[in-house]
């Protein structure tokens, strides 16, 4: 909806309303379109007097809507609550009135666009919703209306579409919110519904306002390439259009302009690969038509006889559709001059599904109830009534909309052969929890494919999955609910795990959860005493033992408590504002240190990580002013700085931009073993993390410390590294070395050495 502003008299121009009438005649009975006829002069009284910002009868608005449903073949009610979306809240009818006119079903459909227009999607950029609570419970109103009814979500769609068509009389700011709003949900939201025709328009509208520069080069690059993609599209077309015939297969071939946004993503991967907007070649993909799933498949044979096809680069989505029930078969092969060129071959009807989704499956149907096969090919939709009720609360039905509603799929087989689809990135829990909750709390381990994997491995199209169950389980693992060791990737399954635990006893799970988070506070050298209430209010509580109860079922997970409280830390130091020194009235230049320090509130200042206490972003920080080395920064419980003598040399420190890695010694304790350390550099490695030195020292027992230097950006990247050294096989703890009993200031560690085991 668009903001109007009252005009004196009524506009001499009428909108063009046989357009939608000559749309809806195409699909609809004739004694249906009244209702239609009515809605739109009953929209026209209303509305009149209303002007968009474009200068046009505000009317001209709702019959666009209405038209774009009309594209989607919705039945004839939907349509007249298209015409009629706006008159409840912009004219003050009522919902009795409308119902009086036009019917229940009608006054419930603009009943929910209404209340849908009400809640406010917007987004900050660094995507503040998962910690927003009105947002969430916003965007979970949303998700419910169309699980209620897919219609209201459909002409909600069609009515963002045709406000991003007239999006340019707006100002900038307002352009760039409804931009990314709509880039954040609308669109993502056509894809999973499998409505292709207003996804990708609306992806390249938003697209031109967010990256109006990135757009106009695309833009620009493609009008200058377009006469020599013809030429070759055309090349491309006729020779198979000849071998199909040759073949005996009657087939439409048709060649399609990948859209600007989608060419963006390309040219990004492309730039990692240092490849040039000359080198896409893939920029278009041919379309085949045929008349029978058989002549499906003997096209892609025709296809890949005449051109070689690329390895990895089949999608059969005949044999396993996405949830939107699209189906196609996907191929990309090495076409004329070597180039790449994608080939998507489908029926007719298969093509209708492709381009209008779930819609397709809303046509009017005179006098007849959705079938079973309708029903199934919307099943996802109805699952989120199910999984609304399962979770806590908004927030987690938020992460649970975006792992797994927004998110690509996977197809994956049970050992009887049939089709689950999964999130991409799920795990063999989270295919157990899929199958059945008890499956998933007794699952002891899995196989895929024949072999024995991890229960955190990552499932692939096409895996073959059988979950190896124990009656004797105790439950699952609260390592489970860890997300730094990734064995559930789906809030399904974490959901049904949380619950689990809050089944069990009050007082196990307090007294779990304490120790958890002193564990945690702990490895990471911060004073849980000083820290607690702090801790409290973040998550909102106010007696501890409902937080360490929290803690302890999985309601709470150590990685968020890790992540808000060094946020906290880093707003604490940035809002501190220190009275500064008078400034000398001679001052040789100042050395330019670590550009993430501020000394009194002054940046680019000679500063050293003292390597007696290694401070890292997060850890509460002073200065030593020293004579050679400029300022010295220990952590405010440093030893060295606890004791010296010249308080006056003690000066205030404050992180400023994190720009450069920070070492930390962690120190190791485990059963010795061949292959220890390799397995310790390995989660060194995969976490992207530089280890400086390492030295080994034998206790006589068995066991060995390791002593590690490892440079990380902060407390959220140390713990999420801690959590995974963990669980490597004979370690026993994993901790921050700090050494608060050193001797001098400043004494620099002895020099690490590296070693092989």
């Amino acid at each position: 909806m668009q903001a109007r502003a009252q005009e004196p008299s009524r506009s001499a121009v009428d909108p063009d309303f046989d357009a939608v009438l000559a749309r809806a005649t195409a699909y609809i009975p004739g004694e249906r379109l009244g209702i239609i006829r009515e809605a739109y002069a009953f929209a026209r009284d209303c509305h009149e007097g209303q002007i968009r910002r474009t200068g046009d009868p505000y009317i001209t608005h709702p019959v666009a809507v209405t038209y774009l449903v009309a594209e989607l073949e919705l039945d004839h009610n939907a349509l007249a609550a298209a015409l009629l979306h706006d008159v409840q809240e912009d004219c003050g009818v009522s919902n009795d009135i409308i119902e009086q006119k036009f019917g229940h079903d009608v006054a419930r459909l603009v009943d929910g666009l209404t209340k849908l227009d009400k809640l406010p999607m917007r987004f900050a950029p660094n995507d503040q919703l998962a910690r927003d609570g009105v947002q969430a419970q916003n965007l979970r109103k949303m998700f419910l209306a169309m699980a209620e009814d897919i219609r209201v979500v459909l002409i909600k769609l069609c009515d963002r579409l045709h406000n991003m068509r007239t999006l340019w009389a707006f100002n900038a700011d307002k352009q760039r919110r409804i931009a990314h709003e709509t880039m954040e949900i609308y669109a993502p939201l056509a894809n999973r519904l499998g409505v292709w025709q207003i996804k990708w328009e609306l992806e390249d509208l938003a697209f031109r306002y967010l990256e109006p520069e990135k757009y106009r080069e695309i833009a620009e690059l493609l009008a200058s390439k377009r006469d020599a993609r013809q030429r070759y599209i055309d090349e491309m077309t006729a020779s198979l259009r000849e071998h199909l015939a040759a073949a005996g297969i009657r087939a439409e071939v048709t060649g399609r302009a990948k859209h600007i946004y989608s060419i963006y993503h390309k040219m990004m991967r492309y730039a990692h690969q240092s490849k040039s907007f000359d080198q896409i070649y893939d920029l278009l993909a041919v379309r085949v038509f045929v008349d029978t799933l058989a002549e499906c498949y003997h096209a892609l044979g025709v296809v890949h006889a005449l051109w070689r096809p690329m390895p990895g680069q089949f999608d059969d989505y005949i044999a396993n559709p996405k949830d939107s029930m699209y189906q196609s078969l996907h191929t990309t092969v090495v076409g004329l001059g070597g180039r790449p060129l994608e080939i998507q071959i489908r029926t007719y009807d298969m093509h209708r599904v492709a381009e209008y989704g779930v819609a397709a499956h809303w046509r009017y149907k005179e006098g007849k109830k959705q079938t079973g096969r309708d029903e199934e090919r919307i099943a996802w939709l109805r699952q989120l009534l199910d999984w609304q009720r399962d979770l806590a609360g908004a927030e987690e039905f938020v992460e649970s909309v975006k792992t797994d509603i927004f998110h690509d799929q996977v197809f994956v087989y049970t050992p009887k052969g049939d089709v689950i689809d999964m999130p991409a990135g799920a795990t063999p829990l989270d295919f157990a929890y899929r199958i059945h909750t008890d499956l998933g709390n007794q699952t002891v381990g899995a196989k895929v494919n024949g072999r024995m994997v991890a229960l955190n491995a990552t499932l692939k199209n096409g895996d073959v999955v059988e979950i190896m169950r124990s009656r004797t389980s105790k439950g699952p693992s609260r390592d489970w609910l860890n997300p730094n060791l990734g064995y559930v990737r789906t809030t399904h399954s974490k959901e049904k795990i949380r619950q689990w635990f809050r089944r069990q006893e009050r007082a196990e799970n307090i007294e779990r959860g304490r120790e958890m988070l002193e564990k945690e506070m702990r490895r990471l050298g911060v004073d849980l005493s000083e820290r607690q209430d702090q801790i409290l209010a973040l998550f909102n509580y106010t007696n501890a033992e409902d937080f360490f109860a929290a803690l302890g079922y999985g309601g709470v997970s150590t990685n968020s408590v890790t992540r808000k409280l060094g946020a906290l830390i880093q707003e604490e130091e940035a809002q501190a504002e220190p009275e500064l020194p008078p400034a000398p009235t001679k001052q040789a230049p100042a050395t330019v240190g670590s550009p993430s320090m501020r000394v009194l509130g002054v940046g680019n200042l000679l500063t050293t990580m003292a390597r007696c206490c290694n401070p890292v972003p997060g850890d509460q920080i002073v200065g030593y002013v020293t004579r050679t080395r400029g300022v010295t920064v220990h952590r405010a419980d440093c030893h060295n700085v606890l004791n010296v003598d010249d308080r006056d040399r003690i000066v205030e420190v404050e992180w400023g931009s994190v720009t450069k890695l920070y070492p930390v010694a962690v120190r190791v304790e485990a059963w010795d073993r061949v292959g220890l350390l390799r397995d310790i550099t390995t989660v060194v490695t995969d976490e992207k993390v530089n280890m400086v030195g390492v030295r080994t020292i034998e206790n006589g027992d068995g066991s060995v410390s390791i002593l590690a230097t490892l440079e990380t950006t902060g407390i959220e990247q140390l713990s999420r590294l801690l959590s995974r050294m963990e669980i490597i096989r004979g370690v026993r703890s994993v901790e921050r070395a700090i050494d608060r009993k050193r001797g001098k200031l400043n004494e620099p560690l002895p020099a690490l050495r590296t070693g092989n085991r």
